[in-house]
């Protein structure tokens, strides 16, 4: 058994970058670009006397999926949380940048390139958002990180992959929602405010931190799925996500706009309406939402088998 075939059945969960953007790809065809032997360090920490990583927390490169061109980016929720700074964020623009380029040129040389044979970027996310050292460098990478999404809409799909351990939180949340098509396993979490950080400004008693079912049935990927936030719903591998992965990169990049959550009036009415609905419901629990969307025994759900749930699930329509 190679280490590539192992990574297959590995946890998405309790994988790390490095791992989850070897996996996400063919076998062999990974080429890692500003990594550790670049030695490609944040000078902000540097400067304030904190341990540096080689990599700066995150893994960017290239592979492919059969005849697709992966550009990957895989953030490392061990390395300060996952936090953007300069350099991260530089990576994650560039790496984007590239995949728009690739694309440019190949439709120029070759104008009746198959769909599989089109660019498209994977990011792995596992962030809390901005770092916290470097504030004003992280807020600019993420406005250039979204500026290059939508330089890449029409173009390269870009794909987010949401089932580590931290999650996709604060600037980041808002990232992965300007992305073409979001895949979630159970684990993951989504959304702006992280709890530990609601409970620290509105207290205990508006979200308790500790409440772990609570922390999932609002942020997890069944809640997501159910309410329209997330696309797809797959198990805890990283084969499971690199499947899912690989039955995107096939589709006309057409197809993904129909998967966007923003970018239309259509779309922000969408939104509009979701918000009108929760305002007029005060829903108290997830749960409450779970109802709406026509699930006549919602607490069930949280504890349904992953293929039981989603032959069974009614997702919110607005």
């Amino acid at each position: 058994m190679t280490y590539w075939t192992d990574l297959q059945e590995r946890s998405f969960l309790e994988s790390d970058a490095r791992a989850r953007a070897l996996g996400l790809v063919d076998e062999g065809s990974f080429t890692e670009l500003a990594g550790p032997f670049d030695r490609v360090t944040s000078p902000h920490l540097e400067l304030l006397g904190d341990a540096v990583a080689f990599d700066d927390g995150i893994v960017t490169g290239v592979g492919r999926i059969g005849k697709t061109p992966v550009f990957v980016i895989s953030q490392e929720g061990r390395f300060i949380g996952g936090s953007v700074g300069e350099i991260g964020g530089a990576k994650m623009v560039n790496t984007i940048k590239l995949a728009i380029d690739f694309h440019d040129r190949l439709a120029a040389d070759y104008p009746d390139l198959a769909e599989e044979e089109k660019p498209v970027v994977v990011i792995s996310f596992e962030t809390g958002g901005v770092r916290l050292h470097e504030s004003n460098a992280g807020l600019l990478a993420h406005a250039e990180v979204m500026d290059q999404i939508q330089k890449a809409r029409g173009k390269v799909p870009v794909i987010a992959l949401i089932g580590s351990k931290v999650g996709a939180f604060g600037g980041m949340g808002f990232v992965a929602a300007a992305t073409d098509a979001i895949v979630m396993s159970e684990f993951g979490r989504l959304g702006l405010t992280g709890p530990e950080v609601i409970e620290q400004e509105m207290g205990k008693e508006e979200f308790d931190s500790s409440d772990r079912a609570l922390v999932f049935r609002t942020t997890g990927g069944r809640h997501k799925y159910i309410m329209g936030d997330a696309n797809f719903l797959v198990g805890d591998s990283i084969r499971a996500f690199r499947t899912q992965l690989a039955k995107l990169a096939v589709l006309p990049v057409a197809e993904f706009e129909a998967m966007r959550r923003i970018g239309s009036p259509a779309k922000v009415e969408d939104r509009l309406r979701a918000v009108a609905l929760a305002a007029e419901m005060q829903p108290q629990d997830a749960t409450d939402m779970w109802a709406k969307a026509g699930n006549d025994a919602p607490a069930t759900l949280t504890d349904l088998p992953l293929p039981d749930f989603l032959s069974s699930v009614k997702r919110l329509s607005v």
